[in-house]
Parts: C-alpha cells; structure tokens; sequence
C-alpha cells in the first residue's frame, strides 16, 4: 500500500508517488534565526521528521532540506519596516551574523533532544547571488520598482491564492499597505536601503544597494537544492496564507509555467495555549528549554505532538505534557525490559541476533506472532494514511502491554516502529526520563543514596527505617515509586 498524504493545494488526499524514480525530495520552511524557537515552531519540525520517517520507511530514498532564514524576514512578516536580524543585532549589541551563528546553533541543539534526524541546514545568505539572478530573469514580465524596492505584481502569474484558497485583501490581512503597489497582494522580491541607511546584511543588485524578500530564497534554495519539480513542500499552517503563495507566484514566474515547484504542499496545524496562538510577538513564549528547566525529557514533547495529528490544532497544557510523559516512560520501561529479555533469550537458545524482518520471517513457535505480524501491518496502514501517528501509537502500546509476546518478536516491534516514531525506544535510558526541575535543590547522587539506604531497610525489614527515608523524600519533593521492575524510581513534583 502505498502511503496517502493531504496536498494543501488540492484539499484532498492523494497517493505519493516520487516524480524521479525511488528518491522522495522534500524542502522544508526552516527558522529565521534571531531568537529562540518556540515550541509552536519546533512542532512543524517534529511534523517534518516524521513525514521524513515515513518516507524511508516506505523504502523511498530521501532528500530533505531545512533552510536557515539569516536574512530578510521582516518583522510581522511584512513588505517594509525593519528586518528581523538587524533589529535582533541592534537590540543585543551584536552583529547580524553573530545573532544568526548563535541562534542556529541553539535551533540545531533542538532539533538534536527531540531526536530529529540530522539534516544538511544551508543559509539564505549563501544564496543571495543565485536570487539576485533570479529576480533579474523575471523583473522585466512580472515586477515593478518603487522606492522600497522591487516588487512581485501578483495579477501576472495563474491563480494567484490558490493555495491559501484566498481572493479577498482580508484573506492577505499579513501584507502590509506600501504606496505604490498596484495590488494587495503584491509582494517586495528586493527591498532597497533606504538613502542615508546602512544594513549589516546588504547587496548590489540592479535595484539598488539592499537585501532580498523574504520569499525569494524558499524558490532559489529549493530549485538550487531539489530541482523543479520536486515532491513535497512542508510548513506551517501560517505559510500557506502567504509565504507559500508568494513562492508559487515567484516559481510560476521563473519556470514560464503554472508548476507551483512543489507537486504536494503539506502544513502542521498550530499549536495553541491557553492564552492563544503561540508566537513571539508578545516577547514571552515557551521554549524547549523551558520544558527541560520544569523537569521534562524534550522527548516528551515529541510524544504530545505525536498524540495529535498534524492537520489539527494541538493545545498545550502541562497536564498534557506530563500525561505524554508517562506514556513515554512506561513504552521505555518496556523496550528495556524487552531488551534484556530479548539478550537472555539469544543466549538460552543459543541465536545470534536478526533483523526485524527475518525474525518475523523467521515464524519460530513464538507465542502471539500472528498478533505482532497482524498489529505491525496495523501499524504501517496507519502511518500510510496521512501519517495517522495518533493510531499508530495506540497500536504499539497495545502491542507493549500485550502479554505472552516473546522476546524476539518484540524487538522486532521495537526496531520497525522505532524508525517511524523516533521516540527513543532502543537508545534512551529509563532513567533519562526522570522528572527533575532545575529549580530541585537536591541532587540526583542525593537521592540515589537515600534510596540505596532505604532498599537495605527493606530488605532487613526495617520498614520504620524505610518508611521515614520515604517520608523525608517525599517533603523534599521527591516521589518514590517502588513499582519500576528494572529498579528502584523516584521523580520530583513539579
């Protein structure tokens, strides 16, 4: 079967199928990197994995590309005013290739705790000459100059808003009035200096001393990286109200054609808080390290939003997050006990380990293998429609709790879902899930050795001795769970 994917162009499901033999090309929208990501941002990554996974799961050859935005995104995502990294340098007192060093680098750090496979992440400034040629190809049929700059006259391009499925100005509300634009919708390709201005980031172009648009380097980098056409085109819901409908037009304009670039365009669904729609402008939003400082492995954060499909809304609470939690540790606990299970059961039976195919080729008279072949078949038909994470995961856990499954066949589980959830399930330690605040005034060695004291309690039979140790943890906010069939657990309140 081959796996089904929502085309936001389209606004149907439609079967993938590569446009160049086995290899699956993907681009995704990255970061603009003056701040911090948020983890409404960090969503669309967790998205972008999984779609990736998915792919190579199916057996396609992936090439997939997440572009660094270091230069002209405005901000509001407007067509004049200031630019994002110069106001981030100007404000922090430093330059605008500082601000985009240390910010990727804190975005790739990310991207590495959530378990998103590692990618090659090029920069827009490394492309700023390939858009200057680019805009020169279609400036004389397609734009026009005013003082701001050179600008995209969208009535020149097939079905403008297609994609965002948006004909009115209010449906383009993000694009700024500028004096001058023959349309709402018109969009800068090239946004000029202004005269006695000076910008840290800055080129010569045909238009005057400046920087380019904002939705150029999505067209130059993905036609420079992928080739026109190419697969699939991820992003934010947000990105296809305007950003994806700019690269369309710029696309249709260079190719002489009605090809968006892209044959499927794919966007996540925001992720809300209770205050609203989380974004940066309010200067106060959650980051991944904000989730680490409450205590929470990033992980977790990977399972909530592998719990929520793509396509829908997703609200984070921290009652979620710690429900995510729990689930994570509990299919952890279990792939380790599979793991040890599964290392005494080559040696009982004097097996040398397989692959997960040829143990279930292999057929031995394993208790419950139809169920295992007939849930992994489950599992996969899942994840073909539309990348149905929410089923998927119920299927595994009910392959996880299910009793009588021996040791072989679970880590064959174990090692086809893996790849698709990336959760950790084969190389994240149990005990990397403790829930530890960095505001803990205890230290883990701390608590460790009080457990060590209060195990020998027990086991002298001493349980006034080990009910106080208990009870001395629990007023320091430590939780002692005495259930963890791999050892003795504890976790701190939040």
């Amino acid at each position: 079967m081959t796996i089904r994917l929502f085309n936001s162009l389209t606004r149907k499901l439609e079967d993938f199928t590569p446009l160049t033999g086995n290899e699956a090309r993907v681009y995704t929208c990255g970061p603009t990197v003056y701040n911090y990501q948020h983890i409404g941002n960090m969503r669309a990554y967790i998205f972008a994995d999984t779609l990736g996974r998915a792919l190579s799961f199916k057996g396609y050859d992936l090439k997939h590309v997440i572009n660094i935005t270091d230069v002209g995104h405005l901000t509001s995502d407007a067509d004049a005013g200031d630019d994002k990294m110069e106001k981030a340098a100007a404000a922090q007192g430093k330059t605008a290739w500082d601000i985009a060093k240390f910010y990727q680098a804190d975005f790739e750090a990310d991207l590495a705790r959530l378990n998103i496979r590692k990618l090659e992440h090029p920069r827009a400034t490394e492309f700023v000459p390939a858009m200057i040629e680019w805009a020169k190809s279609i400036a004389d049929k397609h734009c026009y100059q005013l003082d701001g700059g050179l600008y995209f006259d969208t009535s020149t391009v097939p079905d403008y808003g297609a994609l965002a499925r948006s004909k009115t100005d209010e449906g383009q509300s993000r694009i700024d009035p500028v004096p001058g634009k023959r349309h709402a919708t018109d969009f800068a390709i090239w946004r000029t200096t202004p005269p006695g201005e000076t910008r840290q980031m800055e080129w010569e172009s045909p238009w005057g001393r400046g920087a380019p648009g904002w939705h150029l380097e999505c067209s130059v980098m993905s036609r420079a990286l992928l080739g026109f056409p190419f697969d699939i085109h991820t992003g934010g819901i947000d990105h296809r109200e305007i950003h994806h409908p700019c690269e369309i037009a710029q696309n249709q304009a260079h190719e002489h054609s009605a090809d968006s670039g892209a044959r499927i365009w794919m966007h996540n669904n925001f992720l809300i808080d209770r205050r609203g729609k989380m974004s940066k402008s309010s200067g106060e939003f959650l980051r991944l390290q904000t989730l680490v400082d409450k205590g929470f492995h990033p992980l977790s954060y990977r399972m909530m939003c592998l719990q929520a499909h793509y396509r829908s809304e997703m609200e984070f609470t921290w009652e979620g997050l710690a429900a995510a939690f729990v689930r994570l540790k509990r299919l952890i606990q279990n792939a380790e006990l599979d793991r040890l299970e599964y290392d005494l059961w080559l040696k009982r039976n004097n097996y040398t380990d397989m692959s997960p195919d040829e143990w279930l080729a292999h057929r031995l008279a394993g208790k419950n293998v139809e169920f295992v072949v007939e849930s992994l078949a489950k599992f996969s038909v899942a994840i073909e429609d539309d990348l149905n994470t929410p089923s998927a995961l119920s299927i595994y856990d009910g392959l996880s709790r299910a009793p009588l499954i021996e040791s072989p066949w679970m880590m064959a589980v174990n090692k086809k879902v893996e790849p698709v959830l990336g959760l950790g399930l084969l190389d994240v330690p149990r005990a990397d899930l403790r829930i530890r605040p960095a505001s803990a005034t205890l230290t883990e060695a701390d608590i460790e050795a009080r457990l060590i004291e209060r195990k020998a309690a027990r086991a002298a039979k001493d349980f006034a001795t080990s009910d106080r140790i208990r009870d001395d943890l629990i007023a320091q906010g430590v939780e002692v769970m005495d259930g963890d069939l791999l050892g003795w657990d504890w976790k701190l309140d939040l």
